[in-house]
């Protein structure tokens, strides 16, 4: 059945997420999916993450009673998944790029579901042609700094490198960053972007209250004994209540644009994962939501 809003962009047969609509007229927030894993470099599998997350969405309830607020108070669309071509990442992120500008064109807030996480650069881009300004908050358990990693310059491990290359403020934060390279380091270290913790971003975020903030999520900032299902995982990571900590302060900021990647749900055979994954999805769904 084809849904009332057709885009050769986007590919709507599949999932969909708890209490969306197909149709964004009148909505504020649009979701789609992109389910690519070209540039994984050690456990591939997050071309499944999309659909993962809208399958057990309805596991959820739609009240999250930290915000105080409901899905079904909230209009959002979920596009489907980008069609994408296999193979190198380049046209990958060039497709999601000319998709998250579609999105922006309709009046919507893009909430893109990953895949992994060298798509991010793509949106980033597109939503920084609205929004030179922009803030970019990233949560990961890697810098994602490198110029070029296993041959490719859009490599998952480049994500950061890709964004700030699209970002016209170059105003990066990069919260509790635990694994990277000495060069990486040394770098977040000059650099000052590295937020040790939560209260530290919250301070960094008080001279930039009102400019817009883009929130990219690698699901790999989480503990693997919470999120086992991801392609990278890093010991010494974080809890549902270190986000929902994140997601108090985010409350008080001008969020416009987020996305949630490298959920590779066939690594955790319990689905625990991918719950987890949605949680995150619903919060950031009302966050962009809040301020119509």
């Amino acid at each position: 059945m084809r849904t009332p809003f057709e885009n050769p962009l986007f590919d709507t047969e599949g999932a969909i997420y708890m209490g969306s609509r197909r149709d964004p007229n009148n909505c504020t927030v649009g979701l789609f999916g992109v389910p690519y894993d070209g540039t994984t470099s050690f456990r591939p599998g997050t071309r499944f993450g999309p659909a993962a997350i809208r399958e057990v969405s309805n596991g959820l309830e739609t009240y999250c009673p930290q915000l105080g607020l409901d899905l079904e108070d909230l209009a959002f669309v979920d596009l489907g998944a980008v069609d994408i071509p296999f193979g190198a990442p380049e046209p990958v992120i060039d497709q999601v790029r000319q998709a998250t500008r579609t999105v922006l064109e309709l009046g919507l807030k893009p909430l893109m579901l990953g895949g992994e996480h060298s798509i991010s650069s793509g949106a980033v881009a597109a939503v920084a042609e609205q929004h030179p300004d922009l803030v970019l908050v990233q949560l990961d358990a890697h810098a994602d700094l490198r110029d070029e990693w296993l041959g490719s310059r859009h490599s998952h491990a480049c994500a950061m490198r890709r964004c700030l290359d699209v970002l016209p403020s170059q105003t990066l934060l990069q919260l509790s960053i635990r694994s990277g390279s000495r060069q990486e380091f040394n770098e977040l270290e000059r650099s000052h972007r590295l937020m040790a913790d939560v209260a530290a971003l919250e301070d960094a975020l008080i001279p930039l209250h009102g400019r817009p903030i883009y929130l990219t999520v690698d699901l790999d900032w989480f503990d693997p004994a919470v999120l086992p299902g991801t392609g990278t995982p890093e010991p010494g990571g974080y809890v549902w209540s270190d986000f929902a900590a994140l997601v108090a302060v985010l409350k008080r900021h001008r969020l416009i644009a987020a996305d949630v990647v490298e959920l590779a749900p066939q690594l955790d055979p319990t689905g625990v994962s991918a719950v987890l994954a949605s949680k995150v999805t619903r919060s950031l769904l009302l966050l962009l939501g809040q301020h119509q």
